[in-house]
Order: C-alpha cells, then sequence, then structure tokens
C-alpha cells in the first residue's frame, strides 16, 4: 500500500525561530565543549597513546574552515534540514544523495547513542563519589534518554534557550580550567611540545586526527536547522565560521593545558590512569572545592546538551527524508503546535532507547564500548560525508550558474576534499589504534565496513524507487518543494540521476 504524502502544514518546519545566537548554541552544543575537553581529549590521549592531540585539533579545525567556504556556499543556494544527503544529492545524484542519507542516519545515530554511554557511567560515577548513591549507568542513562525524548518534541527555540546556558557556562569553566593548569606546570615549566607541527606526521596520527573530527562534529549541524532560522542566507555561514573558531581554539588550548600540567612525556599515561576525571584532578589542588564540583556537573550537563542537540540532528534527516518519500512519509511530519519533527524525534528515541538495553543487557562497559567505540566510529561517518560533500560541492557548481567565486566554489571544496580524504585513509589504516584493539582484530574492519553497507543499501534503495516509484525518486532533494510545488527540477539546477 502506498504511504500518503505528507500534508502542506506537517512537512514543513518552524520558520524564523533561531537567529545566529540560537544556531550557534546548538552545534557548539552538539561538539559538547567540555565534553571533549574532558572526555574526548584524555580518552583519545589513552587509547591511541599519541601526544599531538592538541595540534591535531589545529589541523582539523584548518581543514573544517577550509571545508565550510564550499559548504557555506551551498547553503546560500540550498536550504534543507537534510544538509549532507541534499548537497550530494543536488551534486553528484539523487543515488548517491539516498546513500549519503543512510550514511549520515547512522553515523549521527553513533554519535546520539554512544554519548548516553558516557553520561551514565560519568553521573553514575559522580553520585557514588558525592553521595555514595549505587546506581546503575544505563538507569542514569534512561533518565538523560527520557528528558531528551520530551524535549525533543518542544518547540526549537525553547530547547535553543536550553543549550545556551549551559554552553556559556562550561565554556567558562573550560577556560578557567585551562588558565590554572598553565599556571601550575610540571617541573621543567610550560612546554609547547604537544603543540609542534612534527606531530602532523608521527605514528598513530590518524588515530589522532579521527578522534580530533569526532570532537568537531555537530559544526556542520548549522544546516540541518537552515529551515528554521530567521535568515538562512546570512546566519548559516556565520554560525558556521564561529564554531569551528570557537570550539577549535578551546579544544586545541584545554588538551594542551593538560599536557603542561603533566608535562607531554606522562600526559598519556596520566590520561590513562585517571581517565575523565584527569583534568579535574590536575585543578582539585589549586581551586575549591564547589568549583571543581561544578565542573563535574557542567561535564555530564554537557553530556546532555550534546545528546539533545544530536537528537535534534537525528530527528531532521528522518524528517527531511520522510517528506521526500524516500522513507516512510510519516516521517516527514511534523507537529502542529510545536513545528518539531514529531515522528522523526519519537523513532530516534525508540532506536535509541533500543541500542540501550542492549548495551545493558550485554554488560559492555559505557565509557569504553559504548562512548568511546560508538562515537569516534559516529565521527568516522562524519568525516565520510563530510569529503563526499565537498566533491559534490565541486560538482554542483561546476554546471550550475552562479556568482560564488572560484574559491568558494572549486579551489576550497576541491583542497577540503583532498585534505579530508587523506586523513579518510589514514584512519581506516589506523582504526586498531583508535579503538585499542590489536592490529588483527575483525573489529578494526567491522566498524568501517557499516558505512559501506548503509551506502549500498542506499544507493539499491534509490535505484529502486527510480524504476518503482518515479514520482518519489524525482522529488528527491527538493525538501519543503516536495510538498508543495510539482516535482520537476529547474533546468538552472538539474541534478544528475
Amino acid at each position: 500500500m502506498r504511504t500518503s504524502k505528507p500534508d502542506t502544514v506537517s512537512a514543513v518546519l518552524a520558520r524564523g525561530r533561531l537567529g545566529i545566537p540560537s544556531v550557534v548554541f546548538f552545534v557548539i552544543a552538539a561538539a559538547a565543549p567540555l565534553t571533549v575537553v574532558a572526555g574526548g581529549a584524555t580518552t583519545g590521549y589513552a587509547v591511541t597513546g599519541v601526544v599531538g592531540i592538541p595540534v591535531s585539533y589545529l589541523v582539523v579545525a584548518a581543514i573544517l574552515a577550509l571545508f565550510a567556504v564550499g559548504y557555506v556556499a551551498m547553503s546560500r543556494r540550498i536550504v534543507n534540514a537534510g544538509a549532507f544527503y541534499t548537497y550530494v544529492t543536488h551534486g553528484l545524484g539523487k543515488p548517491a544523495g539516498v546513500a549519503t542519507a543512510f550514511v549520515a542516519l547512522l553515523a549521527y545515530n553513533a554519535m546520539q547513542i554512544g554519548l548516553y554511554g558516557g553520561f551514565g557511567a560519568v553521573l553514575a560515577q559522580f553520585l557514588q563519589d558525592r553521595y555514595g548513591w549505587n546506581i546503575t549507568w544505563w538507569l542514569c542513562a534512561l533518565a538523560a534518554w527520557a528528558a531528551v525524548t520530551v524535549l525533543g518534541l518542544l518547540r526549537i527555540d525553547l530547547n535553543g534557550k536550553v543549550l545556551a546556558v549551559v554552553l556559556v557556562a562550561e565554556c567558562a569553566v573550560a577556560v578557567v580550567f585551562d588558565v590554572v593548569m598553565v599556571s601550575n606546570p610540571a617541573a621543567g615549566g610550560v612546554s609547547f611540545d604537544t603543540l609542534a607541527p612534527s606531530h602532523i606526521f608521527a605514528a598513530g596520527i590518524g588515530a589522532a586526527l579521527v578522534t580530533a573530527i569526532t570532537g568537531f562534529v555537530g559544526f556542520e549541524g548549522t544546516v540541518v536547522f537552515s529551515e528554521e532560522t530567521k535568515d538562512p542566507q546570512r546566519t548559516i555561514p556565520r554560525a558556521t565560521y564561529i564554531a569551528v573558531a570557537v570550539i577549535g581554539l578551546l579544544y586545541a588550548l584545554s588538551a594542551w593545558a593538560m599536557s603542561v600540567a603533566t608535562s607531554p612525556g606522562k600526559i598519556v599515561d596520566a590520561a590513562r590512569a585517571d581517565g575523565t576525571d584527569l583534568m579535574f584532578n590536575l585543578v582539585s589542588p589549586h581551586l575549591s572545592t564547589s568549583i571543581v564540583t561544578l565542573g563535574r556537573v557542567l561535564f555530564i550537563t554537557s553530556l546532555f546538551a550534546a545528546l539533545l542537540a544530536f537528537h535534534h540532528t537525528v530527528a531532521r534527516y528522518l524528517f527531511a527524508l520522510g517528506r521526500e518519500r524516500a522513507l516512510p512519509a510519516w516521517l516527514g511530519r511534523t507537529s502542529r503546535r510545536t513545528g518539531a519533527p514529531k515522528a522523526g524525534s519519537i523513532t530516534q528515541s525508540v532506536i535509541a532507547v533500543a541500542v540501550l538495553a542492549g548495551y545493558a543487557a550485554a554488560g559492555a562497559d559505557p565509557i569504553v564500548h559504548l562512548f568511546f567505540w560508538i562515537t569516534v566510529t559516529g565521527g568516522l561517518g562524519v568525516l565520510i560525508l563530510m569529503t563526499v560533500t565537498s566533491a559534490a560541492v565541486v560538482a554542483f557548481f561546476a554546471r550550475t550558474p552562479h556568482h560564488e567565486g572560484l574559491w568558494r566554489t572549486a579551489i576550497a571544496p576541491l583542497a577540503a576534499a583532498g585534505a579530508l580524504a587523506a586523513i579518510l585513509v589514514v584512519t581506516i589504516q589506523e582504526f586498531d589504534v583508535l579503538l585499542g584493539v590489536a592490529a588483527t582484530s575483525p573489529l578494526r574492519w567491522w566498524f568501517p565496513a557499516a558505512y559501506g553497507i548503509a551506502a549500498v543499501v542506499g544507493t539499491v534503495w534509490a535505484v529502486t524507487l527510480r524504476a518503482t516509484r518515479p514520482d518519489v525518486f524525482t522529488a528527491i532533494g527538493l525538501g519543503a518543494d516536495s510538498a508543495t510545488a510539482p516535482v520537476r527540477t529547474p533546468d538552472a539546477t538539474r541534478q544528475p540521476v
């Protein structure tokens, strides 16, 4: 039975509710600064054994700034919550676009669900240390899941206000902790060794770079919220560049500050010994207990903010695909009261709780097996998406009349595609280092292979739609127009099929 097409009202997201600050708050909250600083950077040191984590953040920030040039140029031409999926569709064709969408759904679900492991474990440990409560990690994770499920159905601008308060507080605490660590260096004084460019060519740098990229995942979400911004042409470019600059500098500063406090030669051992407590242990002798406790609380709220932000991203991808009927049409419906993608939000919540139940039943380690393994796998997926999108930008502008200039439409995207592809190759080669498993472990191939399977399934599905439901196939990539206009692609922006 054919699923009915969403009606015009229910297939449109709420317009004009987000300005530049709100979008910045969402994307930086998804990047979760304090989570990356206290959890991602320390775990990266510990698992990879690479001391060049700080310079890795700077290198990735530079590459992503280059990627953003073509990315935001596309955002001025195409406003669609599908983001990567839509851009690849317009640049490389509908089958490639649907394949990209399936990869994106897997990657962003991995990021969102993996964060539950970190949240549950950190909150459970905090409650044990602070109050003596012995609560399992998965109960804490389920509490967060319930809150995210409810907030995901509310107005997007209300969620932005919640994230804004949390984000400003966690960034302020991270900077204070950095100043304290640099002001109290290990024997030998302040060292800049971990920022040395030579680390870029060291063994294991692929693992370090994908760890860094994982910390940036979320910045590209500016485009996901484009349909809900007040002025997409102005808001999206500015929010994207601001997000890259802020989180890149903060991550590099914080990772370097920890190496100063321990000394570069001891940072890996310290990270392995203290784990996510490293930063807090380093500042505890120099700050009051109340400030350190505040930092720990904000670490927990940072994880929650990232959970909420990624939940919104997944919900909007599902919405975009449902609106165009590339997935069941009911996913393309929004709440008439709040304008939120209700069906997509509920679907993401169901997927998340199912995975959490599986991990809890298996007794898996929430930090290593859920938080780190799954989120870095999500980071790998986003790396794939950015590489393909850069190529799509070049292809789109090569055949579309425009006034963007050669730098934005060819030079920068090509350079970004080359750099991202190089990182992708090295990352896959060193994925065993990233996971902390033996080089012979099949896990090093299973995780990356999941994206290949998702891409193949997406491509086959698109080809099937072209053969059996040509009206749906034609509407792929049209966004809101798929529900309100005749399904026809203008000659000026004709897409390959």
